[in-house]
């Protein structure tokens, strides 16, 4: 692929006015010019009108066309404003490319009462409510119980979440007329339990920290893996990981100071990822393995540009 820099640094330039993110997507193949070349920038602002609050942004493409409506791929605002002592906004997103219809969030809390709601709804032909749902907060013995029931208009199914929090302790209990779920996090020391059950499936995940190594276990009636995570030095972290299924994938970071490191992720026969953040800059490259052989790489690159 054959680019000019000057080009490129022309669209970082354009960027960069505007407190944007951009990233960079490189296609695989060859290409004339910039062709080969998949920029895309997200931009947004931020404005007030008496009490109410504007939010604003848009992602989309960068790339030569005379096609300009062609470019954006993502539209989106959002008003937020106190009326009478609740919180309110509402907030929508439109397709770039299908402008027919928008995603609406509308949502309202009370930090007095310690509670929240939601409603999820669509514009294409009409106001659709997709989902609705409201969180209760409780404040019991110096801990955190939540309740929130949820309605899915569209599949027409109810459910509950419950939540438990003291600090060391959280329960998440979902339940609805077909399922039910409990999901119970525990702190130790230096080491973290999780227990996840089901009707269907049960999962134990411990994560241990004992000096620079660092084991993680995930284990299931069907699946099992195990990291073991060693810090070598300042700048070097090594970490394997094998599943049940014999499966078996290396990770090693290297930290290249002043907020920088690069990462390769090797899974024999499958793929080599390599990542590489530079400050603001963050780079990846993704490699299909079969056996020694790599077949193509989809590279991807992004700089956050703030002022």
């Amino acid at each position: 692929m054959k680019f000019s820099a000057l080009a490129l640094a022309s669209i970082i330039g354009v960027a960069a006015a505007g407190r944007p993110q951009l990233s960079i997507s490189v296609r695989d193949g060859n290409f004339d010019g910039l062709d080969g070349l998949d920029p895309t920038i997200n931009w947004s602002g931020s404005s007030s009108s008496g009490d109410v609050n504007l939010d604003y942004g848009i992602e989309s493409a960068v790339r030569p066309t005379s096609d300009i409506a062609s470019l954006p791929r993502n539209i989106w605002g959002k008003a937020s404003t106190k009326v009478a002592g609740w919180g309110v906004s509402a907030r929508a997103d439109v397709d770039g490319q299908d402008r027919s219809s928008a995603d609406l969030e509308l949502d309202a809390d009370n930090e007095d009462a310690d509670l929240s709601l939601r409603l999820t709804a669509s514009t294409g032909g009409g106001f659709n409510v997709r989902r609705v749902e409201a969180t209760k907060g409780l404040d019991l013995d110096g801990a955190r119980v939540t309740i929130n029931p949820r309605y899915n208009m569209e599949s027409e199914e109810a459910d509950v979440v419950l939540g438990y929090d003291n600090g060391n302790t959280n329960v998440r209990l979902t339940a609805s007329a077909d399922n039910q779920e409990v999901n119970i996090k525990h702190k130790i020391d230096n080491t973290n339990l999780e227990l996840t059950a089901s009707a269907d499936n049960q999962e134990v995940k411990i994560d241990h920290q004992m000096d620079n190594t660092n084991i993680r276990l995930t284990a299931s009636a069907d699946n099992q893996e195990v990291t073991i995570s060693q810090q070598v030095d300042a700048n070097n972290r090594v970490s394997p990981t094998i599943n049940n299924r014999g499966d078996i994938s290396v990770e090693w970071e290297r930290s290249l100071g002043d907020d920088s490191a690069l990462t390769a992720t090797l899974k024999p026969n499958d793929s080599l990822n390599v990542e590489w953040r530079d400050n603001a800059w963050t780079a990846n490259v993704d490699m299909p393995m079969d056996g020694s052989n790599i077949s193509g790489a989809n590279v991807h690159i992004k700089r956050d540009v703030t002022f």
